[in-house]
């Protein structure tokens, strides 16, 4: 019976929240154990360490003791090298052995006691020695003999071995606590694997059935459309003509427009050289009486001069518009030439035909291109640069060294990224869509344009097979990001199939 898509989610969904949940269960078992073997293997370790420093102490008193006794019997100063060696380790092992047990409340008062002790045996020790080294020897003798020492030293011992018993005991009752969770562990990362093994099992047979009907179903489907992709070819084949075609169209129509607007300014020229003589006989004529004489008068020396330069804007204005889109329309049109390119070579080029109109501010351009060679098409390629450092330099904050920067990394897909950073004045965040239409402009105009360059930059770079963006903040900055792929035949291959 086939798997339908609701059983399918319904029983995945089951086994995996099952699986979830023994896998939770698991998880925190285990969180659990080694947080136990955790704590005991640092009880473990702290037990030893409080051993280790007991130990040490009552070695570095043993070694003081024996130095002493040595030298009373042979008031030889090289008997009291032990001595000597043993009191600068005392004030730290104490310290220490106060450190190690200070955690545990059975232990509270012990290490005071143990301090005080060793205090009164090393003043006892030093005292000797002194009375020793002074010819007193009767009477370091006598000290000796008041086995005031002799308590110290055997109250010390009996902590020592109070000390060393309770740190080997709760070793003792680490390893094994450790070993108990040891064994504990194990056992439940194996009914944990095999309760997660039965789980996934169940769960992989019912993926691997829903897929086989979901191939047998995408065969069909296969089947189905075998003619799409040729549909599709058809229509984008369709579409490339229709696109030439409007190309062709635009071409056509601008070329034409040019004929007549060509004669618009003839004319106006030669309407503006008549105005002017006109003007010139009205301006010196007298008046003679005759009533319409100054309207003419104003006519001819005000009011029609300052048409004929409205209609000479107007047909510059009108000119240049058809000048930008036949060069969109060349450019469309021009067959693309790839070429093994070196980058950096190039951005190097197109950024010493502008390095000194940046340096004459004292602005800095900067070519940063880590790539291996590309292939493109090198005018196209020329172009989309060349106008974006024109638009830099254009657009720089006065008052402001202009910065700008050519980067170049590889991306995603075998593919480039190219970024061109400027410090200039920056495009507010609803015109960055709007900079790349035809015939529009963002913010405060203060250089003469169209308003072409970047719809024409963004025509280039598709042509590439590419596409352009960019990010800016007002009065920072902008850095416009070129996508392009590495290889342009190959994107000329995917257009053509």
């Amino acid at each position: 019976m086939p798997i339908s898509t609701n059983v399918f989610v319904r029983s995945t969904t089951l086994l995996l929240a099952v699986a979830f949940l023994a896998l939770a269960t698991i998880v925190g078992t285990t969180i659990w154990l080694v947080e136990n073997n955790n704590y005991w293997f640092n009880e473990t370790t702290n037990a030893r360490v409080a051993r280790a420093v007991t130990v040490s102490v009552r070695n570095a008193l043993q070694d003081a003791e024996t130095g002493q006794r040595g030298y009373l019997l042979t008031q030889d100063e090289r008997y009291l090298e032990p001595y000597d060696a043993a009191l600068p380790e005392l004030p730290g092992f104490l310290d220490r052995l106060e450190q190690v047990l200070a955690p545990y409340a059975e232990a509270n008062g012990v290490a005071d006691m143990v301090r005080t002790n060793t205090n009164n045996k090393l003043a006892e020790l030093a005292e000797t020695v002194e009375l020793t080294r002074a010819g007193r020897f009767d009477e370091a003798l006598a000290i000796v003999r008041g086995d005031s020492g002799k308590v110290d030293m055997d109250a010390l011992r009996t902590m020592f071995t109070g000390i060393i018993d309770a740190a080997d005991a709760r070793t003792i009752e680490g390893l094994e606590y450790q070993r108990n969770g040891t064994v504990a562990l194990r056992w439940v990362t194996i009914i944990g694997g095999v309760i997660i093994f039965a789980f996934v099992g169940a769960a992989a047979w019912t993926v691997v059935t829903y897929n086989g009907e979901i191939a047998a179903a995408r065969a069909e489907v296969e089947a189905a459309n075998a003619g799409l992709e040729e549909r599709v070819r058809e229509r984008t084949s369709d579409l490339g003509r229709a696109n030439e075609e409007i190309q062709r169209f635009a071409y056509i129509v601008t070329h034409d427009l040019r004929a007549p607007l060509v004669n618009i300014m003839g004319f106006t020229s030669e309407l503006e050289t008549s105005v002017g003589e006109l003007a010139g006989y009205m301006k010196d004529r007298p008046d003679d009486g005759n009533p319409n004489f100054a309207d003419a008068k104003l006519a001819a020396t005000e009011d029609l001069p300052e048409a004929i330069t409205f209609i000479r804007a107007a047909t510059r204005k009108m000119d240049s518009l058809i000048n930008a889109i036949l060069k969109i329309s060349r450019e469309g049109r021009r067959q693309l030439k790839p070429e093994t390119l070196d980058l950096a070579e190039i951005a190097n080029a197109t950024v010493t035909t502008v390095q000194h109109q940046i340096v004459e501010n004292g602005g800095t351009a900067t070519v940063d291109v880590r790539l291996p060679r590309i292939v493109t098409d090198k005018l196209s390629l020329e172009q989309v640069l060349g106008n974006l450092l024109d638009n830099a330099i254009k657009y720089q904050q006065p008052g402001r060294p202009l910065e700008v920067t050519v980067r170049a990394r590889p991306a995603q897909g075998n593919r480039i990224e190219i970024e061109v950073e400027d410090n200039g004045r920056g495009i507010a965040a609803n015109d960055h869509e709007r900079v790349f239409e035809l015939f529009r402009r963002a913010g405060t105009q203060t250089q003469p344009g169209e308003g072409i360059g970047l719809a024409h930059v963004r025509t280039m770079v598709r042509s590439l097979g590419g596409d352009i963006t960019l990010r800016s903040e007002l009065g920072t900055g902008t850095t416009f990001i070129i996508i392009l792929p590495r290889d342009l035949r190959s994107f000329i291959g995917s257009q053509s199939a």
